[in-house]
């Protein structure tokens, strides 16, 4: 799944010369060894495409980043049925008073948790997303953010039942 969300940050980032990737999500690195692990590639692509906001313009900031991507490495590389309701109220609570993963500011945390939650999100019922009312509106904010959802299908959100909901489960 790395080497997908790779891709289509490499893409979002407007790189023209792709990058070569292993299973592994290891970056075949011509200056040096090769870089290993979706966290240190994707700021190696965010430095290449000269868009270092992206990483965060805070030290604290950059380490919310940082958590988010080794969060997605971690809980979105492999899950069950289980995992898909911890990772949707983990999301919920943290996204409550947030517009972004880091805050106020888009940054490349948001590009790949939404590429890794993306097939999560296709197959959410109404109900469902009524229920992790604030996934579904970072999502839906992240889906229309120009650039970053490509060729994936668009996941439809009903606006009037969900901007409505009363709570949220946590």
């Amino acid at each position: 799944m790395a080497v997908r969300e790779l891709s289509s940050l490499e893409k979002y980032l407007g790189l023209k010369k792709p990058n070569k990737y292993s299973t592994q999500g290891d970056k075949k690195n011509n200056n040096g060894p090769p870089l290993a692990g979706l966290a240190t590639i994707a700021h190696q692509l965010v430095k290449e495409a000269e868009r270092p906001e992206l990483l965060g313009d805070t030290a604290e900031s950059r380490a919310v980043v940082h958590q988010w991507l080794e969060y997605s490495v971690t809980k979105l590389d492999s899950y069950t049925k289980e995992d898909i309701k911890i990772i949707l109220k983990d999301l919920s609570l943290y996204l409550l008073d947030k517009v972004y993963l880091a805050g106020n500011q888009f940054t490349v945390a948001d590009t790949l948790m939404y590429y890794g939650i993306h097939p999560v999100m296709v197959d959410l019922t109404i109900q469902e997303k009524e229920r992790y009312v604030t996934v579904t509106r970072w999502f839906d904010h992240i889906q229309h953010h120009p650039g970053v959802r490509q060729r994936l299908p668009p996941v439809l959100i009903h606006r009037n039942r969900i901007y409505m909901a009363d709570t949220i489960e946590i």
